[in-house]
Formats: structure tokens, C-alpha cells, sequence
């Protein structure tokens, strides 16, 4: 777990080589390639309007995820 924005979250850091998909980074909106590692992340508590934290599970460029410390 780790602490981003007043919030605790899970992560896990991912190397790529089992991504098939294509994800949009939230922080800049740019793709994220299958094949290129990235950080998944979700909060451990669920926002309001969220049936469980999973549903605010993102895929995040390593460096846009440092950078939201």
C-alpha cells in the first residue's frame, strides 16, 4: 500500500509482458502500450458513489504515478 493524495492505495507494478491491452494513463492521457510496464492502482477505500475500490482501479505510466506524490 502507499499513500497518494490523502489516500491509501493498492498498487502493483506490472512488467508488461502479460498486458494485451491498451490503457489511457489518467494523469496524461496518453496510451499505454501493451507490452509496456506501468503501475495499477486502486484505493483501499471505495469513493462514495462506487460499489467497491475495485471500480477505481487505473493503469499508470511508473513516472506519471511518482509524480502524484
Amino acid at each position: 500500500m502507499e499513500t497518494h493524495g490523502g489516500r491509501e492505495w493498492f498498487v502493483r507494478r506490472l512488467t508488461g509482458s502479460s498486458s494485451a491491452k491498451t490503457y489511457t494513463c489518467p494523469a496524461c492521457h496518453r496510451p499505454i502500450v501493451p507490452g509496456t510496464g506501468h503501475v495499477v492502482a486502486w484505493p483501499v477505500e471505495k469513493a462514495l458513489l462506487s460499489e467497491d475500490a475495485s471500480e477505481e482501479r487505473r493503469h499508470w505510466h511508473h513516472d506519471c504515478w511518482r509524480r502524484l506524490r
